[in-house]
């Protein structure tokens, strides 16, 4: 409950710039064009073009998601991490070998749980991108969901479900395994309140941010996919996407939007774990 919480919270505070992040990531898909990397610039036009709330296109899916997924991942791993902590000690004395084999349980599980609000979040975010007689036109989440679920069966559930999983595994591992180490190195000069808790979050968050960006970038191209005329899919699945956005794109493709992603990721991972740690304390004072 507390990680779902905490997620929420984060979500509602970044999920501008995840807008701003997706539609980055859609430019030049196919083409080879060039890319605007200007994250004010993409934001401005959003505003100019669709409206200030235009922003928060998605926000239903965001929410959603973190239910599901931020819930089953921090759950997990804050669930196993109390199992595996020695008598007296605390998270960071957990052997790396395991923290790393709890933030792939817990990071792959919580990315497949989240993979159907995660493709209506896409979705809803991309929609107005596509000529308007392909545009889905989804009202919100559930409307996403239920037509999803009618329209294109446990498919549409899962469209994207690989990249998903393996963003999830590649976030988490960066986002688990250095929290708890960082925040506890760092105790010794910052003491054990919120300052560290923001200096050890922003740390994860980058550190997550650059190992998964790849991932995340295929991601959107999959879950945002049409057919065409012919009802073929312009991508088979992830390798195929990657080798084809290689191809005409090239590697660096696969980091656009780089300093737009570190500016959502590392909020979201960094008000992650300050409103998690806070809610965790807030509860065990009311013994709640």
């Amino acid at each position: 409950m507390l990680g779902g919480l905490a997620g929420s919270t984060a979500t509602i505070c970044v999920q501008p710039i995840d807008m701003v992040k997706v539609r980055i990531q859609l430019q030049g898909e196919g083409t080879g064009k060039g890319v605007n990397r200007n994250p004010f610039s993409i934001g401005r036009e959003l505003i100019a073009k669709e409206g200030f709330f235009s922003l928060y296109r998605g926000l239903s899916a965001g929410i959603v998601r973190q239910l599901t997924y931020g819930t089953t991942r921090l759950g997990v791993y804050r669930s196993l991490t109390n199992s595996f902590t020695p008598p007296g000690g605390k998270e960071s004395d957990i052997p790396f070998v395991h923290t790393l084999g709890m933030a792939i349980a817990a990071g792959g599980l919580g990315a497949l749980v989240g993979t159907p609000a995660d493709a209506a979040l896409i979705r809803m975010q991309a929609d107005t991108t596509l000529p308007e007689a392909q545009r889905r036109g989804y009202r919100n989440v559930f409307d996403a969901l239920w037509r999803m679920a009618k329209e294109e069966g446990l498919k549409g559930f899962f469209s994207g479900g690989g990249p998903t999983v393996a963003r999830g595994l590649a976030i988490n591992v960066g986002m688990l395994t250095t929290f708890d180490p960082t925040k506890n190195y760092l105790a010794k000069y910052l003491g054990d309140g919120q300052t560290n808790r923001f200096v050890s979050g922003f740390i994860s968050g980058w550190c997550a941010a650059t190992v998964s960006l790849p991932f995340d970038f295929v991601k959107t191209r999959i879950q945002k996919m049409k057919p065409d005329k012919e009802g073929k899919l312009p991508y088979k699945g992830f390798i195929d996407c990657a080798a084809k956005v290689a191809k005409s794109e090239g590697l660096s493709a696969f980091y656009n939007g780089y300093v737009t992603f570190c500016v959502r990721i590392i909020p979201h991972i960094t008000l992650t774990w300050v409103f998690m740690d806070n809610y965790q304390i807030y509860f065990k004072k009311y013994n709640i």
